[in-house]
């Protein structure tokens, strides 16, 4: 017999979810760490917006243009969309505790786990599509909930309103389709695919992430080409451990998450909810397979941590102990020790050179590892976090070293989509023209109509440059010692005489 929802303690849970909140408001309005590189492209990609030809999903550009029309571009301004979807995604796991029964016990610490988890502070402290992701697998999955306590139409109609935002947001959504479609063959829900629900839930899906699908076939399907670079230069390096290992980093209640992974899809308790673990398992299994890393899986461990609070605070119970004592408090405990003890690296809290210090001295080098398996001086996300408004400064300077007579003509680029973002987001109110780069989705943005007679480059050496332009030489040279490796030491150089223009030469330069 399956276990009724449990009542929702909304003190509590509002508790909890001012307090996650409050804590990204002020760690954005204080940190002594700027945006991070991915972010600037993500702006761009709004001040860039295709709806319909686009080469990634439009949902995280869309989001970059309703922040920056209505609250503006800063970045208590900007990262307060990734503040709010963790904190929905919150409420939403908690709101799934309660429904697989969770008392009181249950529900607080599904709500510390997401106040205290390294992976959900730093998800919901960066605008990128990752929190976003996580935010609408959770609603399909607490869907999925409902379907299991109460088969009706209007939550299959909400599950395809779910995958379809999803899909606006990042392609990953289809892993989850397709976890779900295996799921539904594995359990007696599999009944359900011969009404038409999950068809008219599937179209929806298809209906709402339409855009995303568009612009794959109007740029001849990019995905394909990024996801074979991010296979070399990334993927290849994450093993089955690393993957499994990264999860375990989460903290304890990740760890209890894994096991209640397991329990969604044995325990009788459970048998109601069999379609959102199975869901859970098979998403585990394709990601895994895939050689994926171990944040990709993250949007699943709402459930997870939701059924872990739960049996965490049926083992208290089975122990006739209060609850206050013993196994849930224990936990508890542990998870608040660990949340704090992992917090320096989990949001910008400390300057870079104390966080640096903190990270030596806790032991905690292992979050230095880059996605190429090499250690950075701070943990990557922080490491791409600085250094950018000093190369557009430096840029700035070398423009206003140009005659007028050569500004008149010049443009200004960059050699990866972080400078060139960073140019773009700083370079209005420096006087800079728009960047063009040849690098991801810059190439789509085009070179614009300048010819590149004259051209100012942020770039590692001049090699490339001299196949594009005759004359090349240095103007500045820039080092930051707490950035990621590759910025740490760039140039600036000063191009002309292109060998073509550079509307000639931009279709060789794809991919």
């Amino acid at each position: 017999m399956t276990t009724p929802p449990a009542q929702l303690f909304t003190r509590q849970l509002a508790a909890f979810a001012a307090v996650k909140l409050a804590l990204h408001v002020v760690v954005n309005a204080t940190t002594q760490f700027g945006f991070q590189r991915d972010e600037f492209l993500y702006f761009a990609m709004g001040r860039h917006l295709r709806l319909w030809q686009m080469d990634f999903p439009p949902g995280i550009a869309l989001a970059a243009n309703a922040v920056r029309f209505t609250l503006g571009d800063s970045m208590t301004a900007i990262r307060m969309v990734p503040a709010l979807a963790g904190t929905a995604v919150l409420v939403l796991a908690v709101l799934m505790t309660s429904r697989l029964g969770g008392g009181r016990m249950a529900q607080a610490f599904t709500a510390l786990a997401f106040t205290t988890s390294p992976l959900f502070l730093r998800t919901s402290s960066l605008f990128q599509p990752v929190v976003l992701d996580q935010l609408t697998w959770t609603c399909a999955l607490y869907c999925l909930l409902r379907l299991g306590d109460e088969d009706r139409p209007r939550w299959w109609l909400l599950l395809g309103t779910a995958l379809g935002l999803g899909l606006l947001v990042k392609f990953s959504m289809l892993i989850f389709g397709f976890a779900l479609l295996l799921a539904l063959l594995a359990t007696p829900h599999r009944a359900a695919l011969r009404t038409r629900w999950p068809w008219v839930a599937a179209a929806i899906a298809f209906a709402v992430g339409s855009p995303s699908f568009a612009g794959q076939i109007a740029l001849h399907y990019p995905v394909i080409t990024q996801m074979g670079q991010l296979r070399a230069s990334q993927l290849e390096h994450v093993s089955y451990a690393s993957f499994v290992g990264g999860q375990l980093l989460w903290g304890p209640s990740a760890w209890l998450g894994l096991v209640a992974c397991a329990a969604l899809v044995t325990r009788p308790r459970f048998k109601a909810q069999r379609l959102a673990g199975w869901t859970c398992v098979f998403a585990e299994l394709v990601v895994m397979l895939a050689h994926g890393k171990s944040y990709y899986i993250g949007p699943v461990f709402p459930l997870l941590i939701a059924a872990a609070g739960v049996l965490l605070e049926a083992s208290s119970d089975a122990a006739r102990v209060p609850r206050a004592t013993i196994v849930g408090a224990g936990w508890i405990a542990v998870t608040a020790l660990l949340g704090a003890f992992t917090l320096p690296i989990a949001l910008p809290i400390l300057t870079p050179s104390a966080t640096a210090a903190y990270i030596h001295g806790a032991h905690l080098d292992i979050t230095r590892r880059n996605n190429q398996g090499a250690l950075e001086v701070l943990p990557q996300d922080f490491a791409d976090m600085l250094g950018w408004e000093e190369q557009a400064n430096a840029m700035a300077r070398a423009w206003r070293a140009l005659t007028p007579a050569q500004r008149a003509e010049a443009v200004i680029g960059a050699s990866n989509y972080g400078r060139a973002g960073a140019l773009d987001y700083y370079g209005p109110t420096l006087g800079l023209p728009p960047a063009i780069s040849t690098a991801g989705s810059y190439w789509f943005f085009g070179p614009g109509d300048r010819p590149g007679n004259v051209a100012l480059v942020i770039e590692d050496t001049d090699r490339n440059l001299k196949r594009v332009w005759a004359e090349v030489r240095p103007v500045a040279h820039l080092h930051s010692s707490w950035s990621v490796r590759e910025e740490q030491e760039t140039n600036i150089f000063l191009c002309l005489r292109p060998r073509q223009p550079l509307q000639q030469l931009w279709p060789s330069f794809a991919h």
